[in-house]
């Protein structure tokens, strides 16, 4: 091999190309950006439609549907989420991860622009925006102030703290949770208006007409030039008060404060949020889609320490929930993994050679093929995440592999007596052609994954390519520095210490064992056929009775209280329910068990409520996250008014803070025939004890009161609906009317009813409005009735069908696939044919990513099988290092059975990698026996002589490619229970496939190949041929 006879010809050039790897890895390893996964945030687009007054039917018929169907032919789109409500329509738009975002967006304007003319003419134009879908927030920041009230709080923050988070790099927004914004508030007193003749339109007219600003042009004379403006002079309470609106029969005034009740004070009161029960202000970092959580969170939090030295006296800042403290942990403990499999390595390997300077060698190779593949990762743009380092603890084990192989060749013929320059110059070449089989292998397996497409696709790519790029630079480092090393580093000695004497004596017998073992097991070709039958039936069974899900429950040190309400519940019926398991939440805190509860009232995405619990630090914990969740479940459930569950995000497919991981959908023609089959369903899942909180987004439980006009009396009497409606709205609602400025800020003039005149119905008749006719105020009983009734707040269409979405959380130890198929099968039995059934979130992910893993595996399959017949220029030979995969398979679905673990994208990567590493040990039998059979030594002696001469390289790699998987398994801390995942996968599929291929392979090599050659049988042939026409010549 020319790489080798070159580096140990040439010791220099060897150590330079090598360290030429460190330092251009070094330098690519600063560059790279640090991410808890690969940037898989899917592109959508969001289409916003206002249409004022219309009821959700009308909204739904009238501008989804239409803008829908302009849409849906778009390029690159997966999925389209819209839902109508009373005057608004909302549609979202994911597209697969490759498309460009902005392209996207025109695109979606584009078609938006065309469908404008058939939109209602009351419909306010769309607005289009790039969604960031991630857009939950990765940090909140509380203010706590002993000197200031909520409101004083809320304006100090947004005048002199959210502008400096904002200008964070990487900050999107800041949202200010709990907070309370100043307004001007008008509270109209009915009972006086209608004395003094004065209506809700005559407040609003003369609010329009006096408080303006206006240019009012300008002097000129002959030096100077002034411009003149016409000042606001309402600026204060006193100023509002006297306010003339109107003049009275008698022809005196009637100023505002005749007629209302005028105060600053807060806009909407009806919000709150709590931190270990005390009031106060939350600033929410959201980050921008494509951001760095931890960068944007370390600066933001070196900002607020720069604000904090700058606040009032009784003022304080401090950080509450915090995302990256889970990412961060779980990155910090990837790398001590990674220390620590290094260490068992070089352990493992001075155990067998027993000599310092021997143990060395493949130790070197480990840094230099790690920090090289840093390079492959910063040319292709990639991150260094979670994956990517557990790429990293996974390659150690590979890496070390291709050194220890050359190395062992080496030592051998030095312990034969060669001296240690021949040896290593001929033991290098001797198995430069198993090391660069083993490596294309291993990369062949790797390189499907790159061809997987969406989340799976994008998420998988930088583990393969980090893997794969390690393993390239390992077999470079083998062959150029290990050789090189050897030559002037090894020489031979005999153990001296007694322990090393034993080891060495009971690995002889070892051997020598196994050589008799091996002479008799080739002759038994029936129990290799029944091993491989029994070994592919029990894969099979496995792969069915093993629980699927997409990705296992991750314990992120904190979790979400979520609280819905009754349809229509009102904000103190909230507030109320949410004091009772605020309570329950800090009895627990006072305990110890929790760290922080910060709760909001309104919740996020129309929920009554939620809470923010946090965790103690992993090494503080007095009871698990999950045994803590089952437990505060419990507990809520007394909580009847409402219904309230604890649930825990996950980190990949997660969604925001309260998204279930069951989403399933149903679709059909009519949201009545949908109610049907949706309750049916709910019925159903109720009685599967492993799902909890079942709720859907369709009910028709919202209450509403429907107000009916008599047109003909109204035209009659001169009252426009308009008039109606708008009195109405700020009767019973409230209307921003115009602003006024407090201290260099806008704020608004609000006008609305007051609160206790109208808790009842019937109350709407005593509001009066004005005839245009007489000019007389009229009262709105002689003009409309009111009906009571119940409806669906919200309509819901995906992927352009009306559909109901049944969402649920899932007990502890039972896994989501199981969900889906128990719901797959009730639809089945009960529902008719037509309905139509889709998957959102974390459902839907799992449906692709078990259909690509699928594919990739047999593709895995069939590209290692390709790669290894062409290197060994048979498809007998591979198809024989190939029956070692289904018993690796068993070893790895057998663990993950014993240990109680799921199919899910940690577990397939694992079993996706095992082909080859399972095949790596067959190469090495193979290669050697083709070796030997060149040198003309018999085929059964061949065979025998290869399998026992490799037994010490297949079990020191078998060793250390293990002992990587142990610190997995033993993981603890912050994202353990991903990496425990596929350290088990990794541990007993080798550990079994180890064991078999030492017999399996040899004995359906002897019984396969017998009528095969080696690959250089064709170039001997040409070369004999050659010399016989050369000798004929003589």
């Amino acid at each position: 091999m020319i790489l080798s006879d070159l580096s140990v010809k040439r010791p220099v050039f060897a150590t330079v190309i090598n360290l030429l790897l460190i330092t251009f890895g070094i330098v690519a390893f600063l560059t790279l950006p640090l991410r808890e996964y690969p940037d898989i945030d899917p592109p959508v687009v969001s289409i916003n439609t206002t249409y004022p007054g219309a009821s959700a039917a009308i909204v739904e018929s009238k501008i989804t549907q239409i803008l829908e169907d302009r849409i849906s032919g778009i390029e690159g789109v997966k999925s389209i989420n819209s839902n109508s409500r009373v005057g608004r329509s909302n549609i979202s738009i994911e597209f697969e991860l490759d498309r460009d975002i902005d392209a996207a967006t025109n695109d979606v304007r584009d078609r938006i622009s065309r469908a404008l003319n058939n939109l209602p003419e009351q419909a306010e134009p769309p607005e289009v925006f790039k969604a960031n879908d991630d857009e939950s927030t990765i940090v909140w920041f509380v203010l706590q102030s002993d000197a200031m009230s909520t409101l004083q709080l809320t304006d100090y923050a947004e005048r002199y703290i959210v502008d400096r988070f904002s200008v964070v790099d990487g900050v999107a927004r800041v949202q200010v949770g709990g907070g309370r914004t100043y307004a001007m508030n008008v509270v109209l007193n009915r009972k006086a208006m209608a004395a003094r003749g004065v209506t809700v339109n005559d407040i609003e007219q003369t609010l329009r007409a006096e408080n303006v600003e206006l240019p009012a042009g300008k002097v000129e004379s002959i030096e100077r030039d002034f411009s003149i403006r016409v000042e606001r002079s309402y600026l204060t309470v006193e100023d509002f008060t006297t306010m003339v609106v109107a003049r009275n029969d008698t022809k005196s005034l009637v100023y505002l404060g005749d007629v209302a009740k005028i105060s600053l004070s807060a806009e909407d009161e009806e919000n709150m949020f709590r931190g270990n029960g005390k009031n106060m202000v939350g600033l929410g970092i959201i980050k921008q889609s494509k951001a760095n959580t931890l960068e944007v969170v370390k600066a933001a939090r070196k900002e607020m320490t720069l604000i904090r030295e700058g606040l009032p006296l009784g003022t304080t800042i401090t950080n509450s929930y915090d995302s990256s403290v889970f990412i961060q942990g779980s990155i910090d403990e990837v790398y001590s993994t990674l220390a620590i499999a290094m260490l068992m390595v070089v352990l493992v390997i001075f155990l067998f050679l027993g000599n310092v300077r021997a143990t060395l060698i493949p130790a070197v190779t480990v840094p230099v093929a790690l920090i090289g593949s840093m390079m492959v990762l910063s040319w292709l743009g990639f991150s260094i995440n979670l994956l990517t380092l557990l790429a990293m603890v996974l390659a150690i084990g590979l890496v070390v592999d291709d050194a220890i192989v050359v190395l062992e060749n080496i030592y051998r013929r030095i312990e034969g007596g060669q001296t240690p320059l021949l040896a290593a110059y001929e033991g290098g070449r001797e198995v430069a052609f198993a090391v660069i089989a083993t490596t294309l292998v291993l990369v062949a397996v790797f390189v499907p994954l790159i061809f997987l497409s969406g989340n799976v696709g994008r998420l998988f790519t930088e583990f393969a390519i980090a893997i794969a790029a390690a393993v390239i630079f390992s077999s470079l480092t083998a062959l150029s520095l290990t050789p090189m090393m050897c030559s002037k580093m090894l020489r031979h000695k005999k153990r001296s210490s007694s322990f090393g004497q034993k080891l060495d004596k009971g690995f002889a017998s070892l051997e020598a064992a196994y050589g008799r073992a091996i002479k008799a097991s080739i002759h038994q070709p029936l129990t290799i056929f029944i091993v491989i039958i029994l070994s592919l039936f029990t894969v099979y069974t496995l792969f069915s009775d093993l629980p699927s899900e997409y990705t296992p429950k991750e314990d992120r040190g904190n979790f979400f209280v979520v609280m819905r309400g009754a349809e229509g519940a009102s904000y103190e019926n909230n507030v109320r329910n949410m004091q009772q398991i605020e309570e329950k939440l800090l009895t627990h805190q006072e305990n110890g068990e929790l760290d922080r509860v910060l709760v909001r009232v309104p919740g996020f995405g129309g929920t009554g409520g939620i809470a923010i619990v946090g965790m103690p630090a992993w090494k503080d914990r007095v009871i698990d996250t999950f045994q803590f969740i089952n437990k505060m479940n419990g507990e809520l459930s007394q909580v009847t008014d409402v219904r309230a569950f604890a649930m825990m995000r996950r980190g990949l497919g997660g969604g925001g803070g309260s998204a279930s991981p069951v989403e399933f959908v149903l679709q059909g023609n009519t949201y009545e025939e949908l109610a049907k089959w949706r309750d049916i369903i709910i019925a159903k899942a109720q009685e599967n004890p492993g799902l909890s909180g079942i709720d859907s987004d369709y009910k028709e439980t919202y209450p509403q009161l429907l107000v009916k006009i008599d047109h003909n009396r109204a035209f009659d009497l001169g009252v426009s609906v308009g008039d109606i409606g708008r009195t109405l709205e700020t009767m019973l609602g409230q209307r921003r009317v115009t602003n006024f400025v407090e201290r260099g800020e806008e704020y608004y003039v609000v006008v609305k009813g007051e609160k206790t005149d109208f808790s009842n119905p019937k109350d709407i008749d005593n509001i009066f409005v004005r005839s245009t006719v007489s000019n007389e105020l009229v009262p709105l009983s002689n003009l409309i009735t009111i009906e009571e009734n119940a409806t669906s707040s919200r309509l819901n269409r995906f992927n352009r069908l009306r559909s109901v979405t049944i969402s649920a959380n899932l007990a502890d130890g039972y896994a989501l696939g199981e969900a889906l198929s128990y719901l797959n099968n009730a639809v089945a039995e009960h529902l008719p044919e037509e309905v139509q059934v889709a998957y959102k979130g974390q459902s839907q992910l799992l449906q692709e990513s078990g259909n690509s893993i699928a594919f990739i595996f047999i593709l895995a399959l069939v590209i290692t099988y390709l790669v290894l017949s062409a290197q060994f220029e048979s498809f007998i030979h591979p198809f024989v290092i190939m029956l070692t995969v289904p018993l690796a398979l068993v070893g790895a679905l057998a663990g993950l059975k014993l240990m109680g673990m799921s199919l899910n994208i940690y577990s397939q990567i694992g079993i996706v990698m095992l082909i080859g590493l399972a095949a790596k040990n067959g190469i090495l039998i193979v290669e050697f026996a083709n070796q030997l059979r060149d040198k003309g030594i018999a085929f059964e002696e061949a065979i025998i002589a290869a399998a026992t001469q490799r037994l010490r390289p297949i079990v020191m790699t078998t060793f250390t490619t293990v002992t990587t998987s142990i610190p997995l398994i033993l993981a603890a801390g912050p994202g353990a229970e991903s990496r425990m995942v596929i350290g088990i996968v990794i541990f007993a599929g080798v550990s079994l496939a180890s064991i078999f291929t030492l017999f399996i392979v040899p004995g359906a090599y002897y019984w396969l190949c017998k009528n095969t050659g080696s690959p250089q049988i064709i170039a001997q042939e040409i070369d004999r041929q050659q010399a016989l026409i050369s000798n004929n010549k003589i």
